[in-house]
């Protein structure tokens, strides 16, 4: 007998060794290009889709920034008006000589202040900032005045406001005339 084992045995023996061949077939061949096809065409509509996307713009839709605050004789010589506080942020003040609107937001951190009648001033309560009638600041942290909106007399006699347009105090701007009108 000779040392060599047959072949049968030799499979039995060591399965590692003799590998099976696998054959595949065009079913296999035709589901594996479906699938790759697929996976195209799923990542080409994708970045169209982004592509799409990308031409038309971002569009934010605001308030207006304006808005008409009535006829400069119903406001008070003397007096500041608290009734755009709410809706707009903004009050209104008449003197003797002119009309302006200031901003009723604190310089310091962005606080809304209130007006106190019987000091005459307007209060922060978060930090003790206090502003004179005038928007100009003298007690607390506040680093400088209030600022005024742009106000003009429109063709129909109302006051207009304008929110967009800022004017401040440390520019030199409270005496552009469009930061007040002459009452």
């Amino acid at each position: 007998m000779s040392d060599e084992p047959k072949s049968g045995q030799l499979l039995q023996a060591n399965p590692v060794r003799m590998k099976k061949e696998k054959t595949i077939n065009r079913r296999e061949i035709f589901s594996w290009l479906a699938v790759a096809w697929g996976a195209f065409a799923a990542a080409i509509s994708l970045a169209s889709g982004a592509t799409v996307r990308f031409l038309f713009p971002n569009v934010l839709f605001e308030p207006p920034t304006t808005f008409k605050a009535g006829f400069p004789d119903d406001y008070a010589v003397g007096k500041v008006d608290t009734r755009w506080k709410e809706k707009h942020r903004c009050w209104i003040v008449r003197t003797d000589a002119i009309i302006y609107c200031l901003n009723a937001t604190c310089t310091h951190l962005g606080c809304t202040p209130n007006w106190l009648d019987t000091e005459q001033k307007f209060k922060c309560p978060c930090h003790g900032s206090g502003f004179y009638m005038s928007g100009i600041n003298f007690e607390g942290p506040a680093p400088r005045p209030l600022e005024r909106f742009k106000i003009v007399q429109g063709d129909d006699g109302q006051l207009a406001v304008d929110e967009s347009k800022k004017y401040q105090q440390e520019k030199g701007e409270w005496n552009d005339p469009e930061s007040y009108v002459r009452a």
